[in-house]
């Protein structure tokens, strides 16, 4: 392999193809479908304020109330990312009355948050 230059991805000399590896890894590849789901899923982790209300929700189910006062923001605001988590599937939901308390869905979210911080934090 050679390299260009400086600032760009290193490239083959010659072309090849190894078709037994192409085959396998052909048949191990998700469908398409769930790739799209996949990125869709890491487009949610894009927002900081979604993050952030992960993060509390890590710690304790709490109501929009609650987050909104903690994180400094409206409770449309947390409402709206807290629509978008629970559509997600990353958020749960329960009624107290007439108050809506609002945890992680479960602990794929916790071990996904959990990951993430350790890599980023390595």
């Amino acid at each position: 392999m050679k390299q260009k230059e400086e600032f760009e991805m290193p490239v083959c000399d010659y072309i090849h193809a190894n078709p037994e590896l192409i085959a396998s890894l052909k048949k191990q590849t998700p469908d398409e479908k769930i790739l799209v789901r996949l990125a869709e899923l890491f487009k949610i982790f894009g927002d900081p304020t979604r993050v952030k209300i992960l993060y509390v929700l890590l710690e304790h189910e709490m109501c929009v109330c609650d987050i909104a006062q903690l994180l400094g923001m409206s409770q449309s605001s947390i409402s709206h990312q807290l629509r978008i988590l629970k559509q997600s599937s990353l958020v749960k939901f329960r009624r107290d009355g007439k108050t809506v308390f609002y945890s992680l869905a479960d602990e794929h979210v916790m071990t996904i948050l959990n990951q993430g911080f350790d890599h980023v934090t390595e």
